[in-house]
């Protein structure tokens, strides 16, 4: 009887059905090579065996079967095939961002196809029957530092890799010819071995919150532990890692952005030894793939620390999952597909384990909040700051009152200006605050009104006078900075608004005296850049910090008592029903890097509309989720709904008008009022290609599963027409 399986390839594609040929040994999640298309060779993994033929045509054979066990788990494929399903994509889609990349080798031909070949670790074996006896005493009277080394060796089991074996080429060399070595090799393991250590010791308040995490996670399967800024949310978290670990089990540790896991690998290293492994999508591919491969031969009692891409490891035994500032909009990957939540994936990867799963934010999202309220999950609330130190006092700034005063400067009220002079003359630190990088976000002519634009996409070209060049923000073109009026020939062009290069130059010119930093996607371009901006603040080479939410993340200096948020509005101005409530959570985070010791920090947010409901409520996160809460069900809006976005592209604006017309008569024969749009966003021309936006809504009563099914079909269903068939169209399930 014939044999086929069906096999997921790295592509956007369905799962393909290839032959399994006579002698040939395949197993379900297998990496195996396989021919697509005329020439080219893919790695693929087999999804399924059966005894049926393909519909039409002929099974080409599998090529080669690539390592000696299987590339993925049950659990892993089941988790593979919710991500596919939720978000609705391929498998393969999914595949794609999942494995890393040298692990899934491609080729134009086969004789080109190099399949990935774990190196192995070369080992010093030590030869006990010969270091005995005499041979034992004399190696220890003449050759002292040799012998401290087969010793180390002797207590380490009798193998130790050569790279720990503190002896040079010519002695090893030596020892070998003398019968006391023998020199191997062995695939490489992850030593997830962990010392036991103190771990931190909480305060009461820590204590009682991480006591309701126990008893709730002993009923619920998820827990929220919500606590203010600086309440020492990681101390906790500590604690219930040490008891996962200690178990053999596996821990996952996410972090939103890859910059943070510095300073948290240094603390849970600094505890947990080197059980701690770091998986980011910033390593090399190769580190992705060896730490990969490593943790298929490991058992458990991994811990790894990493952003959303560590969700796709292969966990033996999964314990614990911890997602940190679990509210934040990075854990949402937004190109390409899958467009998934990493936090929501997190919680169902910890549920096909098994696994408890712990939520933690100073600011949690209305999703997470609400589910607390209904009982979904269990809840622990942290109030007070570790070691009693008091909240930042809030200032709102009036810029308008400001202007008509005569008192404002460059981009600064007299309240900061105030608040700068006074922290510099104590010899204290200040963040200032600014969502834009980069010097002004477009530059004008105050003539005619004419701006730089991207000719490849709807929007104005953001000035960067350090890099003396115009650059799109969503393409990446960029020009030499224009200085005059190509339809006045004489008028110089304006910068309008200001980014941190304006914000840095500005704050230089008010205190010439004052050492200033910038912390952005501009400066930060690697993690060492990162790491030795943020170093030198911390050692005080620096008095003022500027920067982009990146300084609202993770950071904590002792000697930061003010925080400058220099244009709270433009946090406000996005056409989006998550604006307050990202707003909000943002002044929150940044607030928090204030007072984080025994001096009592200070906010000062500059603001044109300081009667805004968002300010009135700034560090009230109960009253800020009570009316969001209240005007998304009025709305219904998430929690009460799921949201997809449906985005279709193309070059041809008059066919893409055509076909989203189209999808939306079918989805709302199918809909209803459920079905909002076809629209064209806000930036409708990216990269050349012009984009329309429907938006489906499905309350939470209905079944999700079945509208996800209907909008498929109609998606295939318009793909029938052959005018269409070119049509990019992207579903975004749960926009954030």
């Amino acid at each position: 009887m014939s044999r086929f399986a069906d096999i997921v390839l790295p592509l956007a594609q369905p799962a393909y059905t290839f032959a399994i040929g006579e002698g040939v040994e395949v197993c379900v999640g297998d990496a195996v090579a396989v021919q697509f298309g005329k020439n080219a060779v893919y790695t693929g993994v087999v999804w399924r065996l059966h005894d049926v033929p393909p519909a039409r045509g002929e099974a080409k054979p599998i090529l080669k079967v690539l390592y000696d066990k299987p590339l993925l788990s049950e659990l892993q494929m089941r988790f593979w095939e919710w991500i596919a399903d939720y978000y609705i994509c391929s498998v393969g889609e999914v595949m794609r961002v999942a494995l890393p990349s040298v692990i899934k080798a491609k080729a134009r031909c086969e004789a080109e196809f190099e399949p990935y070949i774990p190196k192995r670790e070369q080992t010093v074996n030590l030869v006990a029957e010969a270091f005995v006896g005499d041979a034992r005493a004399k190696m220890e009277r003449r050759a002292p530092k040799r012998y401290e080394a087969l010793c180390e060796i002797e207590e380490a089991g009798g193998v130790l890799p050569r790279y720990a074996v503190p002896l040079d080429f010519t002695a090893l060399k030596a020892l070998q010819r003398a019968g006391f070595i023998e020199m191997g090799e062995r695939d490489y393991k992850l030593d997830c071995e962990w010392s036991r250590t103190l771990l931190p010791k909480l305060s009461q308040a820590q204590n009682v919150a991480l006591e309701a995490l126990q008893k709730g996670l002993a009923e619920k399967r998820v827990a929220l532990l919500h606590g203010v800024t600086s309440s020492g949310k990681t101390e906790i978290y500590t604690h219930l890692i040490g008891e996962r670990l200690s178990r053999g089990e596996d821990v996952l540790f996410l972090v939103p952005e890859i910059s943070l896991t510095t300073q948290l690998v240094e603390r849970m290293r600094g505890l947990f030894g080197n059980s701690v492994t770091v998986y980011h999508s910033k390593l090399t591919p190769q580190q992705r793939t060896r730490l990969y491969t490593d943790m298929l031969s490991s058992e458990s009692g991994n811990f790894v620390v990493g952003a959303r891409s560590a969700l796709f490891l292969p966990y033996k035994k999964l314990g614990l999952v911890v997602v940190d500032e679990e509210h934040d909009s990075s854990y949402k990957q937004s190109e390409p597909n899958p467009r998934y939540n990493g936090r929501d994936a997190a919680i169902m990867l910890a549920a096909l384990h098994d696994a408890k799963c712990v939520l933690g934010s100073a600011t949690p999202s209305l999703e997470s909040y609400a589910n607390h309220l209904s009982g979904k999950y269990a809840y622990a609330l942290l109030t007070e700051r570790y070691g009693g130190v008091e909240m930042p006092d809030i200032t709102i700034s009036d810029t308008v009152r400001n202007v008509k005063r005569n008192e404002r400067k460059l981009h600064f009220n007299k309240e900061l200006i105030d608040g700068i002079a006074e922290r510099l003359e104590n010899n204290e630190q200040v963040i200032l605050f600014q969502n834009r990088r980069g010097y002004s976000p477009y530059m004008e002519c105050p003539t005619c009104g004419w701006s730089v634009r991207c000719p490849h996409c709807n929007v104005t070209l953001s000035a960067h006078q350090q890099r003396r060049r115009m650059v799109c923000h969503y393409w990446g073109y960029n020009e030499p900075i224009r200085r005059f009026c190509p339809n006045c020939k004489t008028t110089e062009l304006k910068a309008m608004g200001f980014g941190t290069e304006r914000v840095e130059e500005a704050v230089s010119a008010l205190f010439p005296e004052a050492r200033v930093l910038r912390l952005d996607g501009d400066t930060a371009t690697s993690g060492a850049a990162y790491n030795r901006i943020i170093g030198a603040f911390a050692r005080h080479e620096a008095d003022i910090l500027v920067g982009t939410q990146i300084v609202s993340k993770g950071l904590d200096f002792a000697d930061v008592t003010l925080i400058g948020i220099l244009n709270g509005d433009n946090l406000l101005a996005s056409p989006d029903f998550r604006a307050e409530e990202r707003a909000w959570q943002l002044i929150m985070q940044v607030a928090g890097r204030a007072g984080r010791r025994d001096k009592r920090g200070e906010v000062i947010i500059q603001t044109a509309e300081p009667q805004h409901s968002v300010y009135s409520m700034v560090g009230d996160y109960e009253r800020v989720a009570a009316k969001l809460l209240a005007e998304r069900k009025q709305f219904h809006y998430p929690p009460f709904s799921r949201i997809v976005k449906i985005t279709m592209r193309s070059g041809d604006k008059e066919r893409l008008v055509e076909s989203s017309l189209r999808l939306g008569e079918q989805l709302r024969e199918r809909f209803g009022r459920r079905v909002l749009g076809p629209v064209a966003p806000l930036i409708d021309r990216v990269r050349g290609e012009y984009r329309v936006e429907l938006m489906l809504k499905v309350e939470v009563e209905a079944s999700f599963s079945r509208a996800r099914s209907i909008l498929r079909e109609e998606i295939a269903r318009l793909r029938e027409d052959k005018n269409f068939r070119n049509i990019v169209i992207i579903c975004d399930v749960d926009i954030l």
